[in-house]
């Protein structure tokens, strides 16, 4: 009995211990959590969280240009998320998330006994949710103190969230390694997929990676990142998401991922991409991390002929001028290494689509090459008979009779493909640009700025502020027509000289050609692109006058020079600039300013801003002009009515006023119609002839080539686009004989204009109430004599017709001799 009684004792006394240990425990986890509880944050934001997501650019069809932001991520609602990609992450890092109440009890007391045991943290004591919890509010801090917080605040979201928002917070949020967060921007990175184009073993690999992103990084150690991802196939066959047979396929499935980019380009438009990123960054503090989605003006198929047509252009220069040799030589004893070419080439990539490869074998008329990615392959004599040498920018060495002329074993070159197979390249020294605007309300449509954004960033576009050359008289002559001067109107094409007495130079301009043509009416000086009748018209026209009227044409006038080289294009201006210029001939006469933002939407898809530009309205011109008509005929008698013609006596339409900004006016339709009369001309008879080939009645153009050929230009229009082309060097190096913009920059805007114009009808614009047309004598510009046998018709304003010759036809008289 006293045993007895000294065990029940003892056994009341371990029990009040217990019993006192639970309460002490309980009154300081109860301590803890009051202490703890004031200074944990709301988890209220949780319902409206800001992920932060890169900035994306978009063409006007939607097509993705590029991305902006340090963090990858492209959130999901949860019903856009695969369940397989569910139930691996599950699998993989909490499989009793949906029974728990955001923290697994069991897993947590493991965790503790682990421990008690070894001093050391062990696995099982997180949940989904917990996690939510630290990398939302807590950072990655290891104390007791956090962990404490972390369950707290687990506790609180499950409360406050359903478990499909907690869950679709964390595939949007957690890091997956590679700067990537979520489970969209894992798929893209690694695999470039969607989520719902991946295999079972590559979401298994990504639902492994939130563990240890660095240490499982199927990228940089794929040893390690096989282990974990067998580690999570296997935990899903446990749980029943794949059965025997899949998981035994599944695990001997190769590791597949490599870097990609975290978004896939739709259109090439890096230039583009890059002046709407420092758009958005000069007005959005947040640009790279506040979901916006800016929608350019960009075309996606004209955006893409932009590019192959620039790049058609510089390598058919490039090949004119010769070939420069190998990028580099590999030497002797790495050649002894099979010319492995991830070993050789591996830091070059492709630049402009050419891409790098490695020579290994010189036959007598072809060379074996490999390439990375591609192979090995053969260039035939074909591929590689352009490659005369370059001597310098007028000169090449002979044609080769042998490829060991051209090449070596262990050269690096470049190769481009081709429709007939692989070429023979070389990345262009030279340079060039193009862009394309909708002259009716100055919407950027397409730019290229450079061969290639990668290697040069510099947007020659926009950036570039070049001379003009011959592409700067149109307007010019544009302001001589409204002093008074005509298409017929004749100027002398002589020499002439001008002395600067303070530097004791003298400036001697002369015509491309060398020569002098005597008397020469305007619309052939336009179109033959005289210089020195260009000189004289601005003599006479008067530099001040014509710097007062250029502004209106959008130049800057602190850019153009105040003396008679003003004529040549000597200022200075840039791609867009010109395009921009060329408008007004191209839409009528009106003044647009360029834009290539539309629209800004931000992370909830909310427009917060949309471009308003300036447009023009042909229709509301044709409308004011019907109504002048009519409040004319309403002030008529009913005999006055009935003596008009039948069709004048209709009533109007009704105007109604539009619904956007009209542009102004800057230039009368008079002007502009003469303006494009010559300009058409230049295309079918002058320095633009090669256009022709277009097969189209509608282009107005002008070539420009400045001093030695450091600029090549064609500026050319229809009524509904207008496009620019621009080749040079950077350093202003001369291009080379007979490199003039008929030749090195022409080819460009055709090949663009050729596949943006295919299927669209012709249009020209409407001739106005003002202008005549007479028939004149082509050697004095005076009208013709009846029964003339030379004369040709000239269009002029009213009022503006010239007079009969003094003398008999094709005497060539000069009645007024203005020089």
């Amino acid at each position: 009995m006293k045993k007895r009684g000294t065990f029940l004792i003892a056994l009341r006394i371990i029990g009040s211990i217990i019993i006192t240990v639970i309460f002490v425990t309980l009154l300081a986890v109860a301590g803890s959590v009051l202490y703890l509880l004031p200074d944990l944050p709301s988890t209220a934001m949780l319902k409206d969280i800001r992920l932060q997501v890169p900035l994306r650019v978009y063409t006007l069809d939607e097509s993705l240009i590029a991305e902006f932001g340090e963090k990858k991520r492209a959130p999901l609602d949860i019903k856009d998320i695969p369940e397989m990609m569910i139930n691996a992450v599950l699998a993989a890092e909490d499989k009793h998330f949906f029974e728990h109440p955001g923290v697994d009890w069991q897993g947590l007391m493991r965790a503790v006994i682990y421990l008690a045991r070894t001093g050391e943290k062990g696995p099982g004591g997180s949940t989904i949710t917990m996690q939510v919890a630290r990398n939302f509010f807590l950072g990655r801090e290891r104390t007791y103190t956090r962990k404490a917080n972390e369950i707290l605040l687990a506790l609180k979201i499950e409360r406050e969230l359903s478990k499909e928002e907690i869950l679709t917070l964390y595939l949007n949020k957690i890091f997956f390694g590679q700067r990537a967060y979520g489970v969209a921007a894992a798929a893209q990175v690694y695999y470039g997929l969607a989520l719902d184009k991946l295999s079972i073993p590559q979401v298994a690999m990504i639902a492994g990676l939130p563990k240890a992103p660095s240490r499982f990084n199927p990228i940089s150690d794929p040893t390690q990142a096989l282990g974990r991802r067998n580690y999570v196939l296997r935990r899903m066959r446990h749980r029943d998401y794949i059965d025997d047979e899949q998981y035994v396929a599944f695990v001997q499935a190769p590791i597949t991922a490599r870097l990609h980019s975290s978004y896939v380009v739709k259109v090439q438009a890096p230039y583009v991409a890059e002046m709407v990123r420092a758009w958005m960054e000069s007005s959005h503090e947040d640009a790279y991390t506040g979901g916006y989605r800016v929608y350019t003006t960009i075309h996606d198929t004209w955006q893409e002929y932009a590019n192959d047509a620039l790049r058609k252009t510089l390598l058919a220069y490039d090949r004119r001028h010769g070939y420069r040799g190998p990028e580099r030589r590999v030497t002797p004893a790495i050649q002894n290494e099979f010319l492995d070419p991830d070993t050789v080439i591996g830091d070059l990539s492709p630049i402009g689509d050419l891409i790098p490869a490695i020579v290994r074998r010189v036959d007598e008329k072809s060379v074996r090459v490999i390439a990375r990615k591609v192979g090995e392959m053969d260039l035939p004599w074909e591929a590689l008979s352009w490659a005369r040498k370059y001597v310098d920018k007028n000169r090449r060495g002979p044609r080769p009779k042998v490829a060991a002329e051209i090449l070596a074993p262990g050269d690096v070159i470049r190769l481009e493909r081709t429709e007939s197979g692989w070429l023979l390249a070389q990345i262009p020294a030279v340079q060039g640009a193009l862009v394309a605007v909708d002259p009716l309300n100055g919407a950027v449509r397409a730019l290229i700025g450079g061969f290639d954004f990668y290697h040069s960033k510099f947007n020659r576009a926009t950036q570039a502020k070049r001379q003009p050359g011959s592409s700067f008289k149109p307007f010019l002559y544009s302001v001589a027509l409204d002093a008074g001067f005509t298409p017929a109107t004749l100027i002398n094409d002589a020499p002439v000289v001008f002395r600067d007495l303070e530097l004791e130079t003298s400036w001697r301009p002369e015509n491309y050609s060398g020569k002098f043509y005597g008397p020469t009416r305007l619309r052939e000086a336009l179109v033959r692109s005289r210089n020195l009748v260009s000189i004289r018209l601005l003599r006479t026209v008067g530099i001040r006058r014509v710097l007062r009227a250029l502004p209106q044409f959008g130049f800057d006038a602190r850019r153009l020079p105040s003396d008679l080289s003003l004529a040549l294009g000597s200022g200075t201006v840039t791609l867009l600039e010109l395009a921009t210029a060329y408008n007004i001939f191209a839409n009528g006469g009106y003044r647009v300013a360029p834009y290539f933002v539309d629209s800004v939407l931000d992370a909830d898809g909310k427009e917060i801003f949309k471009a308003e530009p300036l447009r023009v309205c042909r229709e509301c011109d044709a409308e004011s002009k019907e109504k002048k008509k009519n409040d004319f005929i309403d002030t008529l008698t009913t005999v006055e009515m009935e003596s008009l013609p039948e069709d004048e006596q209709q009533e109007s339409p009704s105007t109604t006023e539009p619904e956007f900004r009209l542009a102004p006016r800057v230039v009368s339709t008079q002007n502009i119609w003469l303006m494009n009369s010559m300009l058409r001309d230049v295309i079918n008879f002058g320095t633009a002839t090669r256009a022709k080939k277009l097969g189209r009645a509608d282009l107005g153009g002008k070539t420009g080539t400045t001093n030695d050929q450091r600029d090549a230009w064609f500026c050319g229009f229809t009524p509904d686009l207008v496009a620019t082309a621009w080749v040079g060097f950077d350093n202003f190096r001369p291009l080379g004989a007979r490199e003039t913009g008929g030749r090195a920059a022409l080819p460009m805007w055709m090949e663009f204009m050729r596949k943006a114009l295919d299927g669209v009808p012709e249009k020209e614009l409407e001739r106005p109430n003002g202008l005549i047309s007479v028939r004149i004598d082509p050697k004095t510009g005076r009208l013709a004599s009846v029964g003339d046998p030379n004369a040709i018709f000239e269009t002029f304003r009213v009022g503006n017709v010239p007079r009969p010759a003094a003398k008999t036809p094709g005497s060539g008289e000069i009645v007024e001799q203005l020089f």
